[in-house]
């Protein structure tokens, strides 16, 4: 094994490959979302929404029955996004939607032979949120759908109505959740009839 010395001087020696790492990591703040903050001032980016999802998903892990692999969870939340600074952002009810996930891939492999990259695992954490079955991985998809309809109900409807989302469609893509966590499905059933009543999204 090699020994810690050698690793802090290899460290050191690659300081500018690690460098420009980080800089293609900070690339992932100049994606912009679909969705509002809160209060509706601005467009989230999609660094801001991997910090929140990661939070949510450490936070929900404690608030659920039965055990969580929180570092797992974290980690997830932290790459699910990085695709996107390849590909960029693709709204959730965009028909492309379905072939996103080939720019994404193709940019994480960039990600992990970057020579600043000493996150090995950082394709196997990548496909395991993309296409795991794990009780992680489906609490993080469930948040991640949650936390953008959290954000719209705060702004008003903002971004659905920007988008021209109907309720059916809304109703469709978090359909699932009803099956992972039905206390949530039928919470977030009400809130989009609160959101049809309050003129926020558009029935048709």
């Amino acid at each position: 094994m090699e020994p810690a010395y050698a690793k802090r001087n290899h460290a050191l020696n690659n300081l500018e490959q690690i460098n420009d790492f980080f800089l293609q990591l900070d690339k992932l703040k100049s994606v912009q979302r679909r969705s509002y903050i809160n209060g509706g001032d601005r467009l989230e980016n999609s660094a801001e929404h991997s910090w929140h999802l990661a939070m949510a998903c450490w936070n929900f892990a404690r608030l659920m029955p039965g055990e969580f692999d929180e570092n797992k969870l974290i980690k997830m939340a932290l790459v699910h996004d990085l695709g996107e600074i390849g590909a960029g952002d693709t709204l959730l009810y965009d028909s492309a939607r379905k072939d996103a996930h080939i720019k994404e891939r193709q940019y994480i492999q960039s990600l992990a032979t970057h020579q600043g990259n000493a996150i090995t695992d950082l394709p196997e954490v990548w496909e395991e949120q993309e296409t795991g079955v794990s009780k992680e991985t489906r609490l993080l998809k469930v948040l991640d759908r949650l936390l953008p309809v959290l954000l719209n109900l705060n702004s008003q409807g903002r971004a659905w109505r920007d988008n021209n989302v109907k309720r059916h469609q809304v109703e469709q893509v978090h359909r699932f959740i009803a099956d992972e966590f039905p206390v949530i499905h039928q919470w977030l059933m009400a809130e989009l009839d609160r959101a049809v009543a309050n003129g926020w999204l558009p029935i048709e």
